[in-house]
């Protein structure tokens, strides 16, 4: 099925996609799903998938665009999607994100009540599904506020590093924009963390950006540890770069052992013994990952910049990418 015409486009959503047919049918029907779909429209960026994602999206009503696998690029590529999108408002998201209830658009939306604000965040949340790490289940002990962010130049620049890297946490997986804002301020030319370059950008501009953790999506990744150290060191490479941001050491204590022991094998149903103890050594090994990418990157800054530039590109030159099996 071609990609329906339609008129008065409000929203504009976006997705970046490879190799997802693991996800992608769910990600699209619960976009589908929406209360405001009859106003939206999806714009799907292909980078060469090789398995039946393009034969799925076949079936629904959205436009497939073709990007050569050569030329993706987290913060260009999605800058093409705004550029072919025709609503007020731009919405980027993934493969392997689904909306958690049909209001997902309409809580972003929202918050652009004030026409100040070029940009709303979401929440993502995994859900309590047994083939995903309990110890990430969503276990919310309050509802989240919304919170707005607002500073001059002067102002954002007195914060600690720490404390710029918080305010600027946007993310891709669940963001909504003003299109005029992403014009104004398009995507750098990033591999990773163009998101999180976006806000600072924003926020360096005077624009107005707010976290909206009721607009919640599922997303989750089941993680081998060649992958944690990947995103963590590629975390912590941006974060350094554009923050400041030194990162602390991992720390595996044993209080925090046993809150893993606990989660896993106490507090959590419908799980195999033998499904527990997989589960008890996956998160031994993402901790092992994570604390290999601080040691190198570590090691790495105390020589010079410029082989900590010369290291990410030898581990993290092409982006991470997760792993389908569990």
């Amino acid at each position: 099925m071609s990609a329906e015409l339609k008129k008065d486009i409000l929203i504009s959503i976006v997705i970046p996609v490879k190799n997802g047919d693991k996800w992608i049918e769910k990600c699209i029907q619960g976009i589908i799903d929406q209360t405001l779909f009859p106003k939206s429209e999806i714009i799907v960026l292909d980078s060469g998938s090789t398995d039946s994602t393009l034969a799925i999206l076949a079936n629904y009503p959205v436009q497939v665009i073709h990007i050569p696998p050569n030329e993706f690029n987290h913060g260009l590529t999605r800058n093409h999607g705004v550029q072919v999108a025709k609503g007020k408002f731009v919405v980027m998201t993934v493969q392997d994100a689904n909306p958690v209830d049909n209001r997902w658009l309409e809580k972003l939306l929202e918050c652009f009540e004030d026409e100040a604000v070029a940009g709303v965040c979401g929440q993502q949340i995994v859900p309590h599904d047994i083939d995903k790490n309990p110890v990430d289940w969503y276990l919310p002990v309050s509802e989240p506020a919304i919170k707005i962010f607002n500073f001059s130049k002067e102002e954002f620049d007195l914060f600690s590093p720490d404390q710029k890297a918080a305010i600027c946490s946007w993310d891709n997986v669940n963001a909504m924009y003003r299109r005029i804002s992403l014009l104004q301020i398009p995507f750098r030319n990033s591999l990773f963390g163009e998101d999180a370059i976006w806000a600072l950008d924003a926020i360096q501009m005077g624009k107005t950006i707010v976290y909206q953790p009721s607009a919640r999506v599922f997303h989750y990744h089941n993680e081998n540890r060649d992958f944690v150290f990947k995103r963590h060191f590629t975390t912590n490479y941006f974060r350094y770069i554009y923050f400041g941001v030194i990162p602390a050491k991992p720390k595996l204590t044993l209080r925090r052992r046993i809150s893993i022991i606990k989660i896993i094998f106490f507090r959590t149903k419908n799980i195999s013994l033998r499904n527990r103890c997989l589960w008890w050594k996956y998160n031994i090994e993402r901790f092992k990952g994570k604390s290999d990418a601080y040691k190198i990157f570590i090691e790495s800054i105390k020589i010079s910049k410029e082989e900590l530039d010369a290291v990410h590109e030898k581990y993290c030159g092409i982006p991470p990418l997760a792993p389908k099996s569990k």
